[in-house]
């Protein structure tokens, strides 16, 4: 039987260890262009270049993306922290058949974990976000992983789940916060290409101004947007189908 050379050993074990996400992932937002759409005068930046892999490394890291290779005409909308907690906005998850995926920070969910208990009924998937909210660059690995496995411990007791997808505040992270991530049973890491600020209007971290099929959208919450959080998703709807897509399930591509 003729040997495979070690790095093609190297090469299939990386696969093996990335799963769908790092055949399916491209890696995209966390050269530091991407600041947090929630807190976008914050300053806090991602990586530098020399500092990331975005398919995950050869020990087993996750992969960090904000776009889907995918020839599905599929967009992601994901909503940040859990501040806003429109009722409406639960209807309109359940009138659409919506498969959103909603980010959560505990210390922002706070009381409010009853709301997001109802749109995971109708469809809404809830992913990890850390209990405060920090940003996570630089932080040792001890902070870093007391933040991502501590809102993993506190999702699974509100819902009996453990996600598999993390999105660092602000953007911000580095190796450590991969490591962490990975050892708190983190899939991937997702930033996003498209970020809906609070008039409605898209912007975009890099590349062409304008949707294509597997972006992440970013929905952050809006404490001061003069739009709800139901109509700014109208809007967005509106707008995704008019270029000929459709929302899909974030979880059922990476």
């Amino acid at each position: 039987m003729r040997r495979r050379s070690p790095a093609a050993v190297v090469c299939a074990g990386v696969i093996l260890l990335a799963g769908c996400a790092g055949a399916a992932g491209e890696r995209t937002a966390a050269d530091g262009r991407g600041q947090s759409p929630t807190h976008a005068s914050s300053g806090v930046r991602g990586p530098d270049p020399d500092d990331r892999d975005d398919r995950g490394d050869r020990r087993g890291l996750p992969p960090v993306v904000d776009h889907v290779r995918t020839r599905d005409r599929v967009v992601f909308l994901t909503y940040d922290d859990g501040a806003e907690r429109d009722p409406r906005f639960v209807g309109l998850v359940r009138e659409r058949r919506l498969p959103v995926s909603m980010f959560l920070t505990d210390s922002v969910v706070g009381p409010g974990y009853g709301h997001f208990a109802r749109l995971r009924a109708v469809g809404a998937s809830i992913q990890n976000h850390t209990l405060d909210h920090p940003a996570l660059r630089g932080l040792p690995y001890a902070g870093q992983r007391a933040e991502i496995c501590g809102q993993q411990h506190k999702l699974r007791s509100r819902f009996g789940i453990r996600p598999r997808l993390f999105r660092p505040p602000y953007g911000a992270y580095d190796t450590t916060t991969l490591r962490a991530a990975a050892d708190c049973g983190i899939r991937a890491v997702v930033l996003w290409r498209a970020s809906l600020i609070p008039d409605g209007t898209l912007t975009y971290t890099r590349g062409e101004p304008a949707l294509r099929p597997g972006d992440v959208i970013s929905v952050p919450s809006g404490e001061s947007a003069s739009l709800t959080l139901t109509e700014r998703t109208r809007r967005l709807l509106g707008e995704i189908e008019g270029k000929g897509l459709r929302v899909g399930r974030l979880e059922d591509y990476l």
